[in-house]
């Protein structure tokens, strides 16, 4: 089991977790729903307590990973495996992403 933080303008929102048969959840914090300033990180992931599950990483956190070239550099570079969709979200979206989401690894 390999899990994320999920971070919001820096503030922890919630936990990515990726499990050994590579299923998917992430779940909102529970401090972070009871805060005024909490927002939805997506329309996806509307503001709830139940967690998401997911057979595949999901499209939002998907969508902040490099494509092409950059992914080709990315992985090179970091000795990720291309497939490793998991590891390169962990790896490269920590800072100077775009939009306010940035995820880091949570050391279980």
């Amino acid at each position: 089991m390999q899990r994320a933080k999920v971070f919001r303008n820096s503030i922890f929102t919630g936990l990515l977790t990726k499990f050994e048969e590579n299923s998917y959840s992430f779940v909102y914090d529970k401090e972070y729903l009871n805060k005024d300033i909490g927002k939805a990180i997506s329309l996806t992931f509307p503001l709830q307590e139940e967690e998401f599950t997911s057979k595949n990483l999901f499209p939002f956190f998907y969508n902040l990973l490099a494509e092409g070239k950059l992914k080709d550099i990315q992985c090179k570079e970091l000795r990720i495996d291309k497939n490793d969709d998991f590891s390169r979200l962990l790896l490269t979206t920590k800072e100077n992403t775009i939009g306010s989401i940035t995820i880091e690894k949570d050391e279980i």
